[in-house]
């Protein structure tokens, strides 16, 4: 892992990876101070209703929150409280990525963890705003070398592989793929490589000129926090190289196949 200060956003996008074995250590007041302020700086154009929180748990080694896969070494965790509805839903995953990615910065691994939290240790102490629920937990930390449990881990879940950019998405039509100069290449592609619950990738696309229109696949409750990772990829991707658009939720969608469900747009406006 790059040191925070030759590791530029792109690269986190392309090199970030899950981790579940930390060294055990915890995170310095340093290191906290970092993570508070990336998520104050965080936000979405998404509205809805999302609280994240870091705090400290004292954790058997071993411990197992989710059936997603082993966490062990860690005693920090981010707490996501999410609402109920769509957008909450959308935002909550373009604005945890955006605080996954400065922890990578920084060099700290974390591993998305989306369950049922209500009673658990994690949802103890914490006051929620009305309507939002504790939805997803992520430990944060210095990553331990990967055990071979972790590895099989890894394996079994596909995390490396990735669908076709083809597959994913189209230009003008569901038929006809992106033209390889197409403007938004690069940022699709950062799509392409964010992560998903499952590696399900429920994330699709159409371009149509200076307009991409966003659409997932129902694979999971977390198809559309997923989507809505995949989209703080692209959004970070297009702000890299300077480009400046809006998200807006147009009534002139393209209708998209039958299986697919429509988000939002961007239109590109420099």
């Amino acid at each position: 892992m790059k040191n925070q200060n030759d590791m530029n956003i792109i690269e986190a996008m392309k090199e970030r990876r899950s981790v579940r074995t930390f060294d055990g250590k915890g995170l310095d007041s340093e290191q906290e101070a970092k993570l508070e302020k990336a998520i104050g700086e965080s936000g979405s154009p998404f509205g809805g209703n999302v609280s994240i929180f870091l705090r400290k748990f004292n954790l058997r080694e071993g411990y197992k929150p989710s059936t997603y896969g082993m966490i062990k070494g860690a005693e920090d965790f981010f707490l996501l409280g999410i609402g109920s509805d769509e957008a909450s839903a959308l935002s909550a995953g373009y604005r945890f990525e955006q605080v996954v990615l400065k922890a990578w910065q920084l060099g700290l691994g974390t591993c998305w963890i989306a369950a049922t939290f209500k009673g658990s240790d994690f949802d103890k102490g914490v006051e929620w705003p009305d309507g939002e629920e504790l939805k997803v937990i992520c430990p944060v930390g210095k990553a331990e070398k990967q055990s071979m449990k972790e590895k099989l881990t890894r394996l079994t879940l596909g995390s490396k592989n990735r669908k076709p950019f083809n597959d994913l998405f189209f230009y003008r039509d569901f038929q006809t793929a992106v033209p390889e100069d197409n403007r938004f290449r690069e940022a699709l592609e950062m799509l392409r490589l964010a992560p998903s619950s499952t590696n399900s990738q429920p994330w699709r696309a159409l371009v149509d000129g200076h307009t991409v229109h966003f659409y997932y696949k129902p694979k999971s409750a977390a198809s559309v926090l997923d989507t809505g990772i995949g989209i703080c990829h692209f959004h970070e991707t297009e702000k890299f190289y300077g480009h400046e658009g809006h998200f807006d939720k147009v009534s002139s969608a393209p209708v998209a196949p039958d299986d697919w469900k429509y988000l939002v747009s961007y239109q590109r406006s420099k």
